[in-house]
């Protein structure tokens, strides 16, 4: 069955080449990523907290996304695409996400030897 299941997902996988992001949806995944991660990193510095530090990034790379947008909107033959603002937020929620759960484990690890010890 699990076979079965695989190679189905597999056949309707290569048939759909509709859902083949642009290099330009790339870009701007890269882009939300990386000015969340800067983000992050310095708040979460600033203040050890992480769930300020999540919202403050995933903030700022949808901002950030917006406003790209919106100066690219008064461009001539240009308007806001929405699409490409949602991509800058998705690839800053990947960022954001991705380092809230991973950030002071070992700090979590360390107490909870020192209280197990003791």
């Amino acid at each position: 069955m699990k076979t079965f299941l695989l190679l189905a997902t597999l056949m309707v996988c290569t048939v759909s080449h509709a859902q083949f992001p642009s290099e330009d949806d790339k870009l701007h995944i890269i882009a939300g990523a990386v000015i969340s991660t800067g983000v992050y990193t310095m708040v979460y510095i600033k203040t050890k907290d992480k769930k300020k530090a999540f919202w403050y990034s995933l903030g700022v790379a949808t901002i950030a996304g917006i406003t790209k947008e919106t100066i690219d909107s008064g461009k001539p033959n240009n308007k806001f695409d929405t699409g490409e603002a949602a991509v800058t937020a998705l690839g800053g929620l990947a960022a954001s996400f991705t380092l809230h759960i991973f950030t002071g484990k070992k700090k979590a690890k360390k107490k909870q030897a020192f209280l197990l010890t003791n």
